[in-house]
């Protein structure tokens, strides 16, 4: 995945945003029996806040033309990185560009100099909980908040 550039997304990019989300989260509305939060987030807020950061992959129609096709949602705290979204269109899923984005989460982490990168994911996503670990994430603790059954992951730096 060499070719994938990630950059601050931009105003003009929260389409492509809502795009990549919607595409990434829809499959788990019917596993999950509710909306995954990150569909329902205010991504032109999110992004007018420097949260959101864009991988983008060269168009597959040979115009050197690029498209959005991940995305970081990444909040600093006191403590710690919170990695509040991770998503990457289906069509590119499997290529590397979901451990690229985890890698840049891991390098921002160390620029702002906090020590560890914390997340959760919903129980009934079974594909996170077999990526994560495999990246060095170890699991904190399950808890459930409202509908939502969550898996809560930490990753120290060292």
């Amino acid at each position: 995945m060499t070719k994938a550039r990630i950059r601050p997304a931009v105003a003009a990019d929260v389409p492509a945003v809502e795009a990549v989300v919607d595409a990434a989260f829809r499959p788990y509305v019917a596993r999950i029996g509710v909306v995954p939060v990150p569909m329902e987030a205010d991504h032109a807020a999110n992004v007018a806040a420097g949260r959101v950061f864009v991988a983008e992959l060269p168009d597959d129609g040979g115009t050197g033309s690029v498209r959005v096709a991940g995305l970081v949602v990444l909040e600093p705290r006191a403590d710690h990185l919170y990695l509040d979204t991770v998503a990457v269109l289906p069509d590119t899923q499997g290529a590397g560009l979901g451990r690229l984005l985890l890698e840049f989460a891991e390098a921002r982490a160390r620029a702002l100099g906090l020590p560890e990168i914390r997340l959760f994911t919903n129980a009934m996503m079974w594909e996170n909980q077999k990526i994560y670990p495999r990246l060095g994430y170890e699991t904190v603790e399950r808890r459930v908040t409202g509908p939502y059954d969550r898996i809560h992951y930490r990753k120290r730096l060292g």
